[in-house]
């Protein structure tokens, strides 16, 4: 085990000097809780290796050295997978049920349907859900175009389970389980880059497993999950380019006699990165989500922001006495035209089924209505898709009508006013004292997990400040991508499941308020590793060695002190886990619309807010 701990201080060649003070608003920053960040060397800071278990935890296992060297390599991609099939398992089980049209269901899976037979969607007749149930194959696609509001991305992907597995509940949540699947498994590699530790990443990833909110979603066919997939897979995506990144920076600078890195301003100001793929995937991922909801276009502003960011501190790092300039210079232009010009190429690409036919909703409005306009010079299929578009965004900004589920942003992160997907009231229940059974799909997140994410992010927010760790502002960027912008649209109706697009981030977030419940492992159990367990060399964050956590915390590597409070470190954050995963059980019969006495579900409505 490892805990979290803040990155090196990347300074520039005065402040790598020994002996030098901090500023003085270090200083007045130290009644808050700032400590300067430990001497490292400088590979370690922009190549930290990864941390893994020492021999001493392998004694106790009694497993002998090369075992354990494999099991290590193992752990690296046998843990992220063996969590994703827990997770995979919880999601396809019984994924038909109910067997019903669920909520806005009613909008994604016939208009996916649509999309994937004939190009663009239709205009339903209203009250088809129940013929669609009972034989989809006497329901004909309807030729009229419909008017949506939302891109077509998500659609797609709905789409492609219904041509496999049939215009049926499976069929069309079947991807999204898929998605939702795969979510968990990208969370695992995530966390265990982002902290150094394969432990600490699976975790991550298992907390997403048992996320209520992102259960619930991953087994309902709307659009909100595909959005948090691509957003995630951005982010992951950045995350590599950072590391690589920063492999190239200290691969460039010099070495001295003694073999060890040093600070050079010339290269640190001048080299150029080259080519970045990683950073395109990352545009291309943040088309997708753009082109899911348009949600996605305010990540993509800050994630963009971020990784400039992220090349700033990796050029002070280096040695760059000017890094803003340096990054203004090598690195702005290019992480531009790598991200938002592919992002927008993407959310056009995505219309190619709308582009291509003549029959979708305003595909011939430059023919006609707009035909006088200054703007004719342009493509015909360019100026209906902008009026198609310009409508779209007056309807989402003009959608204030009332909904018995709508909820404030600010109740989101305390779960005020979930949303219930599915209700079904059964009599005659003779498990019930009230004869009356309950059956209900409700979009509402593990509470304990999410109760847990609010001191979590006071955690992230407080490190980020005061202990300058880049592995926190990330974190806060990813909750503050996917919940700041609602905030702006106060008179809109809005959902509480529109919160799951930043569910990843709070699982990290608690993941590292863990990290730091259980403190860093002694210095014989806190052997490194440099490999990523599938060949490659990486470079993220840091370990926290021992005598880290002894100079932030007062206690030597040998005092008996520092191991009990390592001991009910471990004690308290596996109390909170197991008790995050035992309230997922406790709540599994209304995640998936199994029949309860209807006592037995009053149970489990701890608020008011949640009937």
């Amino acid at each position: 085990m490892t805990s979290t701990a803040p990155e090196a201080r990347q300074g520039n060649d005065a402040g790598d000097r020994a002996g030098d003070q901090p500023p003085s608003w270090q200083q007045r920053l130290r009644r808050f809780g700032y400590t300067p960040r430990p001497e490292t060397g400088l590979r370690e800071r922009l190549v930290p290796p990864y941390t893994r278990p020492g021999r001493q935890f392998w004694d106790v296992l009694a497993v002998p050295p090369s075992l354990a060297a494999r099991l290590v390599r193992w752990s690296a991609w046998g843990g992220p997978l063996l969590v994703a099939l827990v997770a995979g398992v919880l999601r396809f089980w019984n994924l038909g049920s109910p067997k019903a049209v669920i909520f806005d269901e009613t909008y994604y899976a016939k208009d996916s349907w649509a999309l994937i037979n004939q190009g663009y969607e239709g205009a339903w007749p209203k009250d088809v859900d129940k013929l669609i149930l009972q034989d989809p194959s006497s329901v004909p696609v309807p030729v009229e175009p419909g008017y949506v509001v939302h891109p077509p991305v998500g659609k797609w992907i709905i789409g492609l389970g219904e041509q496999i597995f049939g215009f049926t509940p499976f069929g069309w949540r079947f991807m999204v389980a898929l998605l939702g699947t795969v979510s968990v498994l990208m969370l695992c590699r995530i966390g265990r880059r982002l902290f150094r530790s394969t432990f600490l990443g699976c975790l991550a990833g298992t907390l997403l497993a048992v996320d209520g909110l992102h259960f619930v979603m991953s087994r309902t066919a709307l659009l909100d999950l595909v959005l948090m997939f691509f957003v995630l897979a951005a982010f992951g995506c950045l995350l590599v380019d950072r590391d690589r990144s920063r492999r190239k920076l200290a691969a460039a600078l010099p070495v001295d006699e003694d073999g060890v890195l040093r600070p050079d301003a010339g290269v640190a100001e001048n080299l150029r990165l080259g080519w970045r793929p990683w950073r395109l995937a990352a545009g291309l991922m943040l088309g997708l989500a753009f082109a899911t909801k348009w949600n996605g276009l305010y990540i993509l502003a800050a994630f963009g922001v971020m990784t400039v960011l992220w090349d700033v501190g990796a050029r002070r790092t280096a040695g760059a006495l000017q890094p803003y300039r340096a990054v203004v210079l090598r690195d702005l232009l290019p992480a531009f035209l790598s991200t938002v010009p592919v992002a927008l190429a993407t959310y056009l690409a995505s219309w190619t089924g709308w582009i291509v036919t003549d029959k979708g909703y305003y595909r011939d409005w430059a023919a006609t209505a707009g035909r006088d306009s200054s703007w004719s010079w342009l493509p015909d299929w360019l100026r209906s898709l902008w009026h198609y578009e310009t409508q779209v965004y007056e309807f989402h900004v003009g959608l204030t009508s009332g909904h018995t589920y709508e909820s404030n942003p600010w109740s989101w992160i305390v779960l005020g006013r979930p949303v219930s997907y599915f209700y079904e009231e059964q009599a005659g229940c003779a498990a019930s004292e009230t004869g009356k059974c309950a059956r209900e799909v409700l979009a509402i997140g593990t509470p304990l997990l999410w109760w847990a994410a609010c001191a979590a992010l006071l955690y992230v927010l407080w490190r980020w400040a005061f202990r300058r760790d880049w592995r926190a502002g990330a974190i806060a960027c990813g909750v503050a991508a996917g919940w700041v912008p609602w905030f702006f649209y106060q008179e809109r109706t809005i959902f509480l499941f529109y919160a799951v697009v930043f569910v990843p981030f709070l699982c990290l977030a608690v993941t590292m308020m863990v990290g730091a419940l259980l403190g860093p492992a002694s210095k014989a159990g806190g052997v490194r590793e440099e490999t990523d367990g599938g060949g490659g060399k990486e470079s993220a964050g840091e370990g926290f060695t021992g005598k880290e956590f002894a100079e932030e915390e007062g206690v030597g590597e040998g005092d008996p002190a520092g191991e009990r409070r390592r001991t009910v470190g471990a004690v308290v954050a596996g109390v909170l886990v197991l008790l995050i995963i035992w309230n997922f059980v406790y709540f599994w019969p209304v995640y998936t619309g199994a029949s309860l006495p209807e006592n037995a579900w009053r149970d489990r409505m701890w608020l008011d807010s949640w009937i």
